[in-house]
């Protein structure tokens, strides 16, 4: 039974590669068109030599068998390079029709308010900005948009891949969803954020399909070099006509095109765009969505990174551990005191403090009346006041003691316990119950596994890594030595991160960050690469240019791998490519111009068999090249950490040395093998 099924799986494979090479295949024979082949003028130049060796063989300006051979070698290095194109556009095109089947045929129920618990069933795509729609368990979210009221456990499988559910919730960073994603559990609200066919789908269609690809900026450059060294050559290979004139040398057409042929970089040149749209399959199939192909490149470069410690560094979670009361404070009546602060704090910390209590044996009654304080960034403090006057609150050492107006100076113990806890890598939470303090609380979190490695391969590259956090300056440096990042920031504010981003820039530096909240969107855009999560607010993400959907703050140390390797595949390939011309011009230069001036045969290093097959040679090894070096065009140049300075030798080394070498041995061999044939 299981044979029969691996049968028919390998059989779908099959028939799903061939139809995938017929597509890719006949796109390519679709780019030959003037408007497709335009848009890469390298190609373009060889197009029309095809186009103009044949008209010249037709008008006898060469022997038949030689011009058709010529013709048949330069159409072939055209289709391959547009085949490479079409590889690399075909698999972005695979990823889209799987999200194609997420957005089809989604219907919504529009509602006027909250409140509204009938609504209007209508189609996804009648959906505006703003509208308020309910969704269900068991039904697919219509439209992309922010949870308003409500929280549920989403299956994300159609979009990110993962058939895990996640927990997404109202008034928390994690209250983002995207259409096409289904509702497992309760019932939500929630209110439309993106125009319809501008949906975050529609986006991802449009960027893995390749339709909305912006070259980037290095590709941009690049493209210009190429096209400015293949119009130097055709103004050269235009000119020698001219000196064969008065040389009284006659050069066929036909000679003078595989010449300029075979000068002009037309392996990087063919393989340029399956570059950048790889780069952004890359990048997809570790499931984040660059916004461009500019902000995979950038991320290439960048040498800061900026890290939150919560969730990026660490777990996240952090637990209650344990209650210190000062000096005349029962513990009852510090935990009497944590607890109240906490009944109204959301927060796994807040709710771990009441579960810690309730262990403890406390059992605390919600008081009446009273109002409670919820934290925020900007004060780090919770808490509530009570009907009676009363004023309780817990929060960060610093901010407890200016809500208490008490000097440090007067309260050692506290500092000691602080100092202690922080010590050791947990956060201390001081409460106070008006003037009075009453003791600290602990809260530990986990370094995440395996951290410090990748902070170490990052260091390699030259980046620097710095860790943001709330955490006072005993916590944070005992964090980050134990993580292994270079600098911390504690204490933070939302600003902070802002300025730090701008510090660091104005230095001269390119600085990455991570962030998923409303508060993060500033930063975040200010950032030269902005990581938004797929699980965060939708000011996060429009304000990223990256969006991570498996909401892993850590993915941004793989995106940098992306962007790093993507610089480096281009550099490589286009180092090959380069150091090819030499090869090929001494193995057609001298089959040119030999048999009119026989000094010339000194530079016929190869020893080549006759003008025909030189020139014949050095086309062939031209046209197979490009496809046998799109595997790595698509897969990428394989990337170790190393300093710009061992780059740079490993590229010359490989790419540089061998791309002159290997098509002498090539364009040798091939001529070993076609000369025979030429001479029947």
């Amino acid at each position: 039974m299981n044979h029969s099924k691996q049968t028919v799986q390998t059989q779908q494979n099959t028939i799903a590669s061939t139809l995938f090479q017929a597509e890719s295949w006949k796109n390519a024979f679709i780019k030959l068109l003037p408007q497709h082949v335009i848009k890469n003028p390298v190609m373009a130049i060889v197009w029309l030599g095809t186009l103009i060796t044949l008209v010249s063989t037709i008008l006898g300006q060469s022997s038949l068998v030689f011009g058709l051979l010529v013709t048949l070698i330069l159409f072939v290095t055209v289709l391959f390079a547009n085949y490479a194109e079409a590889v690399a556009e075909a698999k972005g095109r695979g990823q889209a029709s799987s999200l194609r089947q997420a957005r089809q045929n989604l219907t919504a129920r529009r509602i006027h308010s909250k409140d509204d618990m009938d609504g209007v069933q209508i189609s996804a795509a009648e959906l505006n900005m703003h509208d308020l729609i309910e969704v269900r368990a068991g039904e697919l979210i219509p439209a992309d948009g922010e949870i308003i009221q409500g929280f549920a456990t989403i299956n994300e499988a159609a979009v990110t891949g993962e058939s895990a559910p996640v927990l997404r919730e109202a008034g928390t960073d994690k209250s983002g969803v995207i259409g096409g994603t289904k509702v497992l559990t309760d019932r939500i609200i929630v209110q439309v954020t993106a125009e319809a066919g501008n949906s975050f789908l529609d986006r991802m269609i449009a960027l893995v399909e390749g339709s909305n690809r912006q070259k980037t900026p290095n590709e941009i450059a690049l493209g210009i070099l190429l096209t400015v060294m293949t119009v130097t050559f055709i103004i050269v290979v235009v000119s020698l006509p001219l000196i064969g004139h008065f040389l009284h040398i006659e050069i066929s057409p036909i000679l003078l095109v595989a010449l300029l042929v075979c000068l002009i970089p037309t392996t990087i040149g063919g393989l340029l765009p399956a570059i950048g749209i790889a780069g952004m399959n890359r990048a997809l199939k570790a499931n984040v969505i660059a916004k461009s192909g500019k902000a995979v490149e950038v991320a290439g470069d960048i040498d800061v990174l900026l890290l939150d410690k919560t969730g990026t560094i660490t777990y996240g979670d952090r637990q209650a551990t344990a209650f210190y009361p000062l000096t005349g404070v029962t513990e009852s009546e510090l935990r009497q005191a944590a607890v109240l602060t906490s009944l109204a704090d959301p927060t796994p910390e807040g709710k771990s403090v009441v579960a810690l209590a309730k262990e403890q044996g406390e059992r605390v009654a919600e008081p009446e009346q009273a109002e409670f304080i919820a934290f925020n960034a900007s004060t780090r403090i919770s808490g509530l006041n009570l009907a009676d006057g009363h004023q309780v609150r817990k929060g960060a050492m610093d901010a407890i003691l200016k809500f208490a107006s008490q000097n440090l100076e007067n309260h050692a113990e506290l500092k000691a316990r602080v100092e202690q806890i922080a010590s050791k890598g947990a956060t201390p939470l001081v409460v106070a119950k008006d003037q009075n303090l009453l003791g600290v609380i602990e809260l530990s979190d986990v370094i995440k596994q395996g951290i410090k490695e990748k902070f170490a391969r990052l260091r390699e590259m030259g980046i620097k890594t710095v860790m943001v956090t709330g955490d006072n300056p005993l916590t944070a440096a005992a964090i980050a030595a134990e993580a292994g990042v270079d600098d911390y920031i504690a204490e933070a504010k939302p600003e902070d991160k802002l300025t730090c981003i701008r510090t660091e820039q104005n230095k001269g530096h390119l600085v990455a960050m991570v962030g998923d909240g409303t508060n993060d969107a500033p930063a975040l855009a200010q950032a030269d690469i902005g990581l938004a999560m797929n699980s965060g607010t939708q000011a996060a993400k429009e304000a990223g240019n990256m969006v991570d959907l498996d909401s892993d703050p850590t993915k941004l140390l793989s995106v940098v791998e992306i962007g790093k390797q993507q610089l480096i595949t281009r550099g490589a390939l286009t180092t090959f490519s380069l150091a090819n011309d030499v090869s090929k011009y001494f193995a057609i230069l001298p089959a040119l111009f030999v048999a009119a001036i026989p000094q010339m045969h000194v530079l016929n290093v190869m020893q080549l068999g006759s003008s025909e097959s030189a020139i014949l040679s050095a086309l062939i090894f031209n046209a197979i090249i490009i496809p046998l070096l799109i595997p790595i065009a698509l897969r990428g140049v394989k990337f170790k950490p190393s300093t710009s300075t061992q780059l740079l030798r490993r590229n010359m080394l490989i790419y540089g040395v061998g791309g002159v070498l290997l098509p002498f041995i090539a364009i040798k061999a091939i001529d070993l093998l076609i000369s025979p044939i030429l001479a029947l």
